[in-house]
């Protein structure tokens, strides 16, 4: 083909482009992307700091402004061009753009040749292991839809596990997934509340709310003994779970209801005992 006639038609797709308005997704801070005669064109947003779905119209060669908002019914028929994966929610990346980690890691891997965990963008109200569909567009993920077709009792047990520190090793409840369990052990590695308590922090802080002191403390796979004294000075040593800081044994007599306090109600009740 003759490289003049080329060029001419380039631009005059190009002149074509800037009076035609395309939908398209755009994160913060990047760019809009639209396709047309196979050249793919890419846009800085206008407003510079927009993020979520837009109809653009092209200003120039570099910027495309938000001249209106996707109706219901075109972005479900944008959305449906791509394809769908399931996954679960682990935790805010930044903006709206979250981790996530596959539901079945053996139909990531077949379909798209990868079982890790992904970034999906434009997550709308995201709370961390909510199960959604996201879509792929050859090179990013995209919020469609929470999935309303999972069990929302397998969300609510690893929230509760999450909520009470329970280590990954720890994690057990009917139902639960290798996913499942990759999930959780990426999401406590990342939360900001689990990571900062370290285990020493953990008991010092059940033990000063309780109005007691640790001095000492030594692992023991599934537990932790524990040396502590109470407000006058009185020394002990009791034996902690690790998922959730239940005492397994007090190290004193309670007739056999030790399970029934934590490291924190213990402290109450051996002072109240003495």
């Amino acid at each position: 083909m003759d490289i003049r006639k080329l060029l001419n038609q380039i631009a005059v797709q190009e002149k074509q482009l800037q009076e035609t308005q395309f939908l398209a997704p755009c994160v913060r801070g990047g760019l809009v992307r639209t396709r047309v005669a196979n050249i793919i064109y890419s846009f800085a947003p206008q407003p510079q700091n927009f993020e979520g779905w837009g109809i653009f119209q092209p200003v120039d060669e570099k910027l495309a402004a938000v001249v209106d908002e996707p109706s219901l019914p075109q972005l479900a028929e944008y959305l449906k061009l791509l394809k769908p994966l399931r996954l679960r929610l682990a935790y805010a990346l930044r903006g709206k753009t979250w981790l996530a980690y596959p539901v079945n890691e053996g139909d990531a891997l077949q379909r798209f040749g990868v079982a890790k965990p992904f970034a999906v963008h434009l997550v709308s109200e995201g709370a961390t292991f909510e199960p959604i569909i996201a879509r792929f567009d050859g090179s990013s993920w995209w919020f469609d839809d929470y999935d309303r077709r999972t069990d929302t009792l397998i969300t609510e047990n690893l929230k509760e596990h999450l909520k009470k520190a329970t280590s990954p090793e720890n994690l057990r409840f009917k139902g639960i997934t290798p996913e499942m369990r990759s999930l959780y052990q990426l999401t406590t590695k990342k939360n900001q509340e689990f990571a900062a308590q370290t285990d020493e922090q953990r008991l010092r802080k059940a033990l000063k709310i309780g109005g007691g002191e640790m001095r000492e403390f030594r692992d023991r796979q599934d537990h932790w003994v524990v040396e502590w004294t109470t407000a006058d000075g009185q020394r002990h040593t009791s034996a902690i779970s690790k998922s959730d800081l239940t005492v397994i044994s007090s190290g004193i007599c309670l007739s056999g209801r030790d399970r029934d306090f934590d490291l924190q109600s213990l402290v109450g009740v051996i002072e109240n005992k003495d």
